[in-house]
């Protein structure tokens, strides 16, 4: 999917909000022109000099006409008009960056949504490939530079249409100067050309710099104990140190390449300006004292619409910054380019006979070397079963096989005679307790950890699986009891691990060590 394509699905995902930015856009623009065509007139009459109106371009002739009581201007209240247009200008204004910022919010709030419904939904080889650490990154910091660009892309229209407003008015006081001021500021556009394309540039580096931050983050945080085992915290920090040191220099060479639009446009601007100006005074030599107010309007509005266009050229740099985000969101967002298990429609309810493990074979995904080969074996019901091997034979292969998170690449499961593809997979794993050698806990109490994927689980059963577990009767000595939440750091006094089952098909256990890289199972 395009860039484009994807930014207009978002638009139209939320079509009022952004319909809302639109015409509060184009209000203000409207506003903004008609009060800023007014003001010279104005000044001029409180001057006490002569407003030649019948030399004014239609437009401002019909609506200073409009304000005329016996040929003379009404020029408080013109003013008093000029002031509620600059009033509902900047309201406008206002309502159109909240409608804006809340599209942006909106729309960063459902990407983080879709993105996480994939992730709990892709098969877990999808994690191996990743890895974490990118899959955060692109959690935390792409999908909100992603949900910026749209934001990016309303101010540019927006300020395209005030733009047009401006320019509209101009031609309507002078073709010819117009065209020429529009060809002058043609070129702004052009020179900054240069710095919009590095922008793209800085923006592909500043997202492949964050990554491997936060990649490297997330992997000293998870492997803490191995730091502190070999005494590397010099070497890990100063591998930080030098990541964030170059994200950050990356981060400063985008912001430094962006602030040169500005000056540079401001600088351009103001010689288009003055070359307006010779112009103007070139085709009205004859006629310059008649047409003063004229020319004086014109660049006057010319005026407003430089910072328009430097503005413009900012949006357009920070669009092209953001356009590697909005590159990595949608592929990462795409559903077909991943992995996803197909689920079977008979929900699982009991065991009743027993498992077979029908010749099975199983390479794991882009890899060539099978880790099984035509396995075939028989776990009657009411059996307990140790899979026992060197590192490597297996073991864990055969059990993640069993809760589906890997497909058999040849042979079939079997449960009670029925392809366990044809069952439900989410009612099989709530029927089944694993127990795993590196135990996973939430930041949560000890309670919430015992009985997580039990939601109807009573005081009762959490006491029970406690019990079980050998953990009780040190969950007892903790401060809070089971409502303790700050009980991390003793937790290695007792290896333990704890799940209310409800169907109690396999009863928690006493954590037992069988060699494997993730424990055993049961069903």
């Amino acid at each position: 999917m395009s860039k484009h394509r994807f930014l207009f699905g978002l638009i139209r995902q939320y079509s009022k909000l952004s319909s809302l930015c639109v015409l509060l856009g184009f209000s203000s623009a409207l506003f903004n022109g008609v009060g800023t065509a007014l003001i010279i007139p104005v000044l001029l009459g409180f001057l006490g000099q002569d407003i030649a109106i019948g030399a004014m371009p239609p437009m401002i002739q019909k609506l200073l006409d409009l304000f005329q009581t016996n040929g003379q201007l009404n020029l408080l209240v013109l003013m008093g008009i000029i002031l509620l247009m600059i009033l509902l200008k900047n309201l406008a204004s206002y309502a159109s960056i909240l409608t804006s910022t809340r599209l942006k919010q909106r729309l960063t709030f459902n990407l983080k949504e879709e993105a996480l419904r994939l992730l709990l939904q892709v098969d877990i080889d999808f994690f191996t490939k990743l890895g974490i650490g990118d899959i955060k990154n692109r959690l935390e910091t792409e999908i909100n530079r992603a949900a910026s660009s749209v934001s990016v892309v309303m101010q540019v229209f927006i300020l395209s249409t005030t733009a047009i407003v401006f320019i509209g008015i101009l031609l309507t006081i002078s073709w010819q100067l117009t065209l020429i001021a529009t060809l002058l500021l043609a070129l702004v556009a052009i020179v900054n050309q240069r710095t919009i394309a590095r922008s793209k540039i800085y923006g592909q580096q500043l997202s492949a710099a964050s990554k491997r931050y936060s990649i490297a983050g997330l992997e000293l945080l998870s492997g803490m104990r191995l730091v502190r085992a070999t005494a590397t915290e010099e070497d890990q920090l100063e591998r930080l140190r030098q990541l964030n040191h170059d994200r950050e220099q990356v981060e400063f060479r985008s912001q430094a390449n962006s602030a040169v639009i500005q000056p540079v446009s401001e600088m351009t601007g103001i010689l288009a300006l003055i070359a307006i100006i010779f112009l103007g005074r070139l085709f009205l030599s004859n006629q310059l004292a008649a047409y003063s107010s004229t020319l004086l309007t014109y660049l006057f509005i010319l005026f407003r619409t430089l910072p328009l266009v430097a503005q413009l050229n900012g949006y357009r740099s920070q669009f092209a910054n953001l356009s590697s985000s909005l590159e990595i969101t949608i592929d990462f967002l795409q559903r077909s380019n991943k992995p996803f298990m197909q689920n079977g429609s008979v929900p699982f309810t009991a065991l009743k006979q027993g498992i077979h493990f029908n010749r099975i074979s199983f390479a794991y995904p882009g890899h060539k070397k099978q880790i099984l080969k035509e396995v075939d074996l028989y776990l009657p019901r009411n059996t307990t079963l140790a899979l026992v091997g060197s590192s490597g034979a297996g073991k864990s292969t055969m059990a993640d096989l069993l809760p589906r998170f890997y497909e058999p690449t040849g042979g079939c499961i079997k449960i009670d005679g029925k392809d366990l593809r044809e069952f439900d997979y989410q009612t099989l794993r709530r029927s089944m307790g694993i127990v795993s050698q590196d135990t996973f806990l939430f930041n949560a109490s000890v309670r919430d950890n015992i009985a997580y994927g039990c939601a109807d689980a009573t005081d009762a059963d959490i006491i029970a699986a406690a019990q079980q577990a050998n953990a009780y009767e040190f969950i007892q000595q903790l401060e809070e009891g089971l409502d303790t939440k700050n009980w991390r750091s003793r937790r290695n006094a007792f290896r333990w691990t704890a799940t209310a089952n409800c169907d109690r098909s396999c009863p928690p256990t006493k954590s037992r060590d069988f060699d494997s890289r993730r424990g055993n199972q049961c069903a």
